[in-house]
């Protein structure tokens, strides 16, 4: 008797430890571009879209969802490791309804920015529209969980914002007489910090608490970028990682000046810069053969259209590579990188 209480009771702790984590967060809510768009731009009129093979083919059921990615990405294993559901869906999904959105949900669009100059580009969602989706997914969530819970879930839910990495690569550095005649480099971070402060602030103006702000990853280590590295043997373009740096320097700061003014308030700055790049320099010890060109087709510049089920050069196996295209991470990548942040970054709220 004495052995089966003593199992009942430590059962009985295990259940309380896990309802108490899911208590904590109730919902994952996400903003931001291509590293977490679940496949809201399949349903907008625009090229930047994965709704096709390769993409998905390690997905369950094999299937291209609007993820970059050969499976699953950072967002879906972090609801996962939080004992939400195993992927986060897209707002935009007709597949998909309230009663999911009230445990997670991914306003994000690929190829946006913070910079409205950015989303134009390829004519995607901006990311004030994505906090005006955000402010209807708040109406339908009191439709339907009333307006006490629905409060609740709103004040407790993890808020997890990735972008930023569109606003340089595709817009600063690749459109002629744009933001680069406007601003220089350092003031346009600074144009883009103060876009990041003021959506913050409108979040928590709607009820937000905990609030994840992320920063950018090694830009210059893509292999987009490296293929144009020609002259430096396709190694990372330096230049670009500096930028990344000082950029995430400035998110630092501003969650600690936000952490000081916002009551209540729970921002954390989460870096994936360091981890990833750790990953780059040392493949072989995360069970990666390749870092400098990506599975997809030639590996160099191809993503989105370019990136074919038709290609002979697409690899075999996924998980030898760091990177899916020629922008995106693995599946297997993005679950290394969500493990480090749940463990390293997001521990204080779970």
């Amino acid at each position: 008797m004495g052995n089966k209480y003593g199992s009942w009771l430590l059962l009985s702790q295990f259940l309380v430890l896990i309802t108490t984590i899911q208590a904590k967060i109730p919902a994952l809510i996400v903003f931001g571009d291509s590293s977490v768009d679940s496949g809201n731009n399949d349903y907008i009129p625009t090229v930047a879209r994965s709704n096709f093979e390769p993409y998905g083919r390690d997905f369950q059921g094999g299937r291209p969802t609007g993820r970059f990615s050969n499976g699953r990405i950072a967002t879906d294993f972090i609801s996962e490791a939080l004992g939400l559901k195993p992927t986060v869906p897209a707002y935009l999904d007709p597949a998909y309804g309230i009663s999911d959105f009230a445990v997670g949900v991914s306003f994000a669009s690929a190829a946006t920015g913070y910079d409205n100059a950015t989303s134009d580009v390829l004519s995607v969602i901006p990311f004030w529209k994505q906090l005006e989706y955000y402010k209807d997914y708040q109406r339908r969530l009191k439709g339907y969980l009333g307006e006490n819970k629905a409060s609740q879930t709103i004040s407790e839910a993890l808020y997890l914002i990735s972008i930023g990495t569109n606003d340089f690569v595709e817009n600063y550095y690749a459109v002629p007489g744009g933001r680069s005649s406007e601003y220089s480099i350092s003031q346009y971070q600074i144009f883009l910090a103060g876009i990041a402060e003021s959506f913050v602030r409108k979040l928590y103006g709607l009820g937000a608490r905990k609030i994840s702000l992320g920063g950018l990853p090694p830009m210059g280590c893509m292999p987009l970028e490296r293929t144009t590295n020609m002259m430096n043997g396709n190694e990372c373009v330096e230049s670009y990682n500096i930028v990344a740096m000082d950029f995430n320097g400035k998110l630092y700061n501003l969650v600690n000046k936000l952490n000081k003014e916002l009551p209540g308030v729970q921002l954390i700055f989460s870096n994936p810069y360091y981890v990833f790049l750790h990953i780059i320099r040392n493949p072989a010890s995360y069970g990666f053969d390749e870092t400098s060109v990506a599975c997809c087709a030639t590996g160099m510049f191809e993503m989105g259209y370019a990136c074919n089920r038709n290609n002979l050069f697409t690899c075999a196996n996924a998980d030898k590579y760091v990177f899916w295209d020629s922008f995106h991470p693995t599946q297997k990548t993005n679950q290394i990188i969500a493990n480090y942040i749940v463990k390293r970054v997001l521990y204080p709220f779970i």
